[in-house]
């Protein structure tokens, strides 16, 4: 079963939607990462075999540096209501999955 961990600035919507879609999701603040800095985010998505979905560049950036291998959905919708959030990604969702099965390290969502 795929993992995913939602960043900070993600709502806990995006969490429950992607529960819903049969995956495992986790977000940040409930396991008391809100405040942590990225490569902690980025140490627990891989100690945990998650994906990252998050609008923050950073994470973009580290999957070309960083020796983990860690998947990343960057979300780059800009603000928007979670309706809106949600709308975008039952329209990507199969896409998403379909990238990361192919190995995909790092996806965007525009």
């Amino acid at each position: 079963m795929r993992r995913f961990l939602i960043d900070n600035q993600l709502p806990a919507a995006l969490t429950r939607w992607i529960e819903a879609q049969d995956c495992v999701a986790e977000h940040v603040l409930a396991l008391d990462l809100g405040k942590s800095p990225d490569t902690a985010i980025w140490l627990h998505a891989a100690a945990t075999g998650s994906v990252i979905i998050s609008k923050d560049e950073d994470f973009a950036k580290m999957t070309l540096v960083r020796p983990e291998l860690v998947s990343v959905v960057w979300l780059r919708l800009g603000n928007c209501r979670t309706s809106t959030l949600i709308e975008n990604m039952v329209r990507v969702w199969p896409q998403i999955i379909r990238q990361l099965e192919s190995g995909a390290q790092l996806i965007e969502v525009c």
